[in-house]
């Protein structure tokens, strides 16, 4: 019985991830070494007592909404983004599931929670954000959605990339026609693009004059051929300004996940930047593929 109990006692250490749990009062009953680690607060600081206010990012059951609450008895949900406070004082985002525990009636008996650090999205390459500075309001969820899906892919080896894409006629019609003109026709681009999504893909504004789509595709090749048949919908957006019809292409990069363990996120993110600068400075109505900058499958 005591080898048992040994062995069950050994299992949170031996996590890569920070693991906790908490009682029906919310205290802290398990805080393994990798939350140690990630937060700077020892287990035997936390031990029988409620969660300090500088992890309420991690929170607990009762407090949260109902959204962030899973009810189903595995761990398996995509997650969620939120920053805790350092011991330290500094700020760590983390990317965090929750597990409400129940027992036989369905009583709540406790809560767990794993977690892992994610890269800070204030660090992240962005597109242009127009003259006032104001990023796009559907940027900050797409943030969190491709912190947590990167973190996912690059944990379980699944396939993941990005196209970053530019209208070409953008900054010229702003010019022109001004601020008003301009959005009115990326949102018509940004419509005509979210025909072409597979259902585990998503796009928003990537700052507040480019895109960025979240792809699974299997390979770099096919990332390419996604993106060629994006910027292909792209050119058929009828968009009309006080009856002027403007003619619609656009620049990609593309960017595929380096089997490589230094792989994050911002490195993913420049690369396909750099990809969609090469597009933009060979003339636009093009994709690039990274690495190399190569043009490929032209549109």
């Amino acid at each position: 019985m005591s080898d048992r109990s040994e062995l069950l006692d050994a299992v949170p250490d031996s996590l890569p991830d920070g693991f906790a749990l908490f009682n029906t009062s919310d205290e802290v009953v398990v805080w393994n070494q990798a939350a140690e680690a990630i937060t700077g607060y020892a287990g035997m600081e936390l031990l029988k007592k409620p969660v300090p206010r500088a992890l309420e990012g991690l929170g607990t059951a009762k407090d949260r909404p109902e959204e962030l609450q899973p009810e189903s008895h595995h761990l398996s949900g995509r997650g969620v983004f939120v920053k805790v406070q350092h011991k330290l004082g500094h700020e760590v985002p983390v990317i965090m599931r929750m597990l409400v525990l129940r027992d036989g009636l369905g009583s709540r008996i406790g809560t767990a929670a794993v977690f892992h650090p994610a890269e800070n999205l204030d660090a992240l390459p962005h597109g242009y954000e127009g003259e006032d500075g104001r990023a796009a309001a559907s940027q900050t969820d797409l943030e969190d959605k491709i912190s947590i899906e990167f973190e996912d892919s690059k944990r379980d080896g699944l396939p993941f990339g990005v196209l970053w894409i530019g209208v070409d006629q953008a900054p010229d019609l702003r010019k022109t026609h001004g601020v008003g003109a301009c959005q009115a026709m990326l949102e018509k681009v940004e419509h005509a693009l979210a025909q072409g999504l597979r259902p585990s893909e998503e796009i928003g504004r990537w700052g507040e004059d480019e895109f960025l789509v979240i792809a699974h595709e299997r390979s770099a090749e096919m990332l390419g051929a996604q993106g060629r048949m994006l910027a292909g919908l792209a050119r058929t957006a009828d968009f009309r300004w006080w009856g002027d019809r403007v003619s619609v292409t656009v620049s990609i990069g593309a960017a595929q996940i380096d089997s490589d363990q230094d792989e994050t996120l911002a490195k993913l993110l420049e690369r396909a930047r750099e990809a969609f600068q090469s597009s933009m400075s060979g003339g636009g109505n093009a994709l690039t593929c990274a690495p190399g900058g190569k043009t490929c499958l032209p549109s």
